[in-house]
């Protein structure tokens, strides 16, 4: 096991020195149903058609359903890969597009006890992929906590997704002001969804983003504002993506277009980006046995 650490140390500190890695994304939000799965899913999906390489992980702790909209059976999960031993390269499913995924299944808090052999086996296990996606994107439970945290803090840049609901937005302010706490500096941008009109998404985002700024002195960037669509719910019952089944929708439209926009601003900016990859975060915010470090 000694060894094992030691060769994972020097394969992280190789990232840290300018290997290719990829760019990872952790998705939150402030309470359930805001439509966080469903967007990240066809956001994917619309970089996938873009001929870019894409993990989509699913960390919904007990709640994992990417393969339930995707209308697929997933066959192994990733608590498989903890509990049963299945390699990290069987767990990886392929959905339309070509998109990459890891299915959550249920009782994925096992990750958060693992045992140090166990978690080192789980990043060493990771690592060998990550040169293989040009994005991962972790699809986190709503809400959040100090295990949760830990990988949202570890991400190069957060997804807040929310709706104009007072309390939608009231959550979404405490997540933002829980991992700011934490790091201040880490860049976090918003998803405004199933808004009556442009001009309301705008209205939200300036109102939530001047409250940060006011109050936390915290800038949050506009990532997308999303209308609200029938489409959305008739391909939940599908189980067919909606920029697959319906892709003139209005909804399907400002998704393909985010992603788009996504590409045309981030990818410079990412690829020039020389902070700590993922891995050597995630890492340093365990402590010995694989529990998580405050």
């Amino acid at each position: 096991m000694t060894d094992q650490a030691e060769q994972l140390r020097k394969r992280l500190l190789a990232l840290q020195n300018g290997k290719n890695h990829a760019k990872t994304f952790a998705v939150a939000s402030g309470k359930g149903g805001v439509g966080k799965s469903n967007f990240i899913l066809n956001f994917s999906l619309s970089l996938a058609m873009q001929n870019k390489k894409v993990l989509l992980f699913d960390l919904d702790i007990g709640m994992g359903n990417i393969e339930i909209l995707l209308g697929e059976s997933a066959g192994k999960n990733i608590v498989d890969f903890f509990e049963k031993d299945v390699p990290l390269e069987e767990v990886i499913q392929t959905g339309p597009e070509g998109l990459s995924y890891i299915s959550g299944g249920s009782g994925l808090s096992v990750l958060f006890e693992l045992g140090e052999e166990k978690f080192h086996y789980f990043l060493s296990e990771l690592e060998t992929v990550f040169d293989r996606y040009d994005y991962i994107i972790f699809d986190m439970g709503a809400g959040i906590s100090e295990d949760s945290l830990k990988f949202l803090l570890s991400a190069d840049e957060i997804f807040l997704i929310t709706t104009e609901e007072p309390t939608s937005l009231t959550d979404a302010y405490a997540v933002v002001k829980y991992i700011t706490q934490r790091n201040s500096g880490i860049p976090i941008s918003m998803i405004v969804n199933r808004v009556y009109s442009e001009q309301d998404g705008y209205g939200v985002y300036q109102r939530f983003s001047s409250a940060l700024n006011r109050f936390l002195s915290i800038e949050i960037k506009l990532l997308a504002i999303l209308p609200d669509d029938d489409i959305v719910r008739k391909s939940v019952v599908r189980q067919i993506p909606f920029v697959i089944e319906y892709p003139k929708s209005k909804i399907s439209k400002a998704v393909l277009q985010t992603a788009f926009e996504f590409l045309e601003s981030r990818e410079g900016v990412l690829k020039n980006n020389s902070s700590i990859p993922f891995l050597a975060k995630l890492k340093s915010f365990f402590g010995k046995g694989g529990r998580m470090n405050g």
